[in-house]
């Protein structure tokens, strides 16, 4: 009786975790009873952690980046809808493409972009400027003037491209004294350089001349293209800004997305930041022009050089 009492003690015991005398002395605690990590485990954890966001930072970059790419192509293709029912409505007249310049210069037509814009971004009154602008009563909409992934603070990263009634460049004007935005452009066979009707758009034909262009920052005027040599202008360098390609649209509508074939076209020009209007934006900008040193380099200039122009005005062994 005294035997099966003890034995019965001893085994509620070991039941409940208690130590046990042994020879030895007590018996260890159990797996269940210890708290906390070893050193080790620890370490595997946090090697598992940095594995496991290795993998999918880089992941949900990519889908952030994708779904700013998608929300910037129909910003794009909205503002080119807009430009092609205004020219429809003004007897194929293109509107004028300077960005945030008065009104005064192009015979009392404001630009899509009124001067308000450049003058009062940071003091309220991006909102007028934009009402004011020629586009605003086709979009309503301030968001589309802005990529999602353009500088922060920046109100519109979206510019017109010189050559759709826009800026004045060497060897695109049907005459040296051509200064008004509604002059005509040279003619070269069915190529119009400079457009200023949407019935110029010929040859090549309007999925292939773009328009406009997002920069991923606010622009002094347009986006400038060298016509007659192989170089980037120092003004407007490539927009290196989805993940390392540009988008832009056409005049049929259209929008596209180009990634940058040329490493040198994505770091080779020297770039600097500064500020603008207040001190309070930032801008990147380049210095000099840029003559492409690589086959890659001088296909993505002479890509968007012909999207612009219609064509090269200088020699190329392409056009051989």
């Amino acid at each position: 009786m005294c035997r099966e009492w003890i034995f019965g003690r001893c085994q509620k015991r070991i039941l409940n975790h208690s130590c046990v005398k042994s020879p030895a002395g007590p018996v260890e605690k159990s797996q269940s009873d210890r708290t906390g990590f070893t050193l080790i485990e620890l370490l595997v954890v946090i090697a598992i952690i940095a594995l496991l966001l290795a993998i999918f930072v880089p992941v949900l970059q990519n889908v952030r980046e994708q779904g700013q790419r998608a929300v910037c192509l129909s910003n794009l293709r909205q503002l080119t809808t807009a430009w092609i029912v205004y020219a429809d409505e003004h007897d194929s007249s293109l509107l004028w493409g300077i960005s945030t310049g008065s009104s005064r210069w192009s015979i009392g037509e404001p630009p899509h972009v009124h001067e308000i814009f450049r003058v009062g971004w940071a003091t309220g009154r991006k909102g007028r400027s934009l009402t004011e602008g020629t586009l605003w009563p086709y979009l309503g909409d301030i968001d589309v003037y802005r990529c999602p992934g353009g500088r922060a603070g920046h109100v519109f990263t979206y510019v017109i491209v010189a050559a759709a009634n826009a800026s004045d460049v060497e060897g695109t004007l049907s005459t040296e004294t051509n200064t008004r935005p509604t002059d005509p452009g040279k003619r070269i066979g069915k190529t119009v350089l400079k457009l200023t009707k949407l019935t110029d758009i010929v040859s090549p034909g309007a999925a292939q001349r773009a328009v406009f262009i997002d920069e991923g920052q606010m622009s002094n005027f347009c986006f400038y293209v060298n016509y007659l040599y192989p170089m980037w202008n120092g003004i407007s360098p490539p927009p290196i800004h989805h993940s390392d390609g540009v988008t832009l649209s056409m005049a049929d509508g259209h929008a596209e997305y180009w990634k940058w074939k040329g490493r040198e076209t994505v770091e080779g020009l020297p770039r600097t930041t500064t500020t603008i209007g207040d001190g309070r934006l930032f801008y990147e900008k380049t210095e000099e022009d840029y003559e492409p040193q690589t086959e890659d380099g001088l296909y993505d200039l002479q890509r968007l050089q012909r999207a612009v122009w219609g064509r090269l005005g200088y020699p190329s062994e392409q056009n051989k």
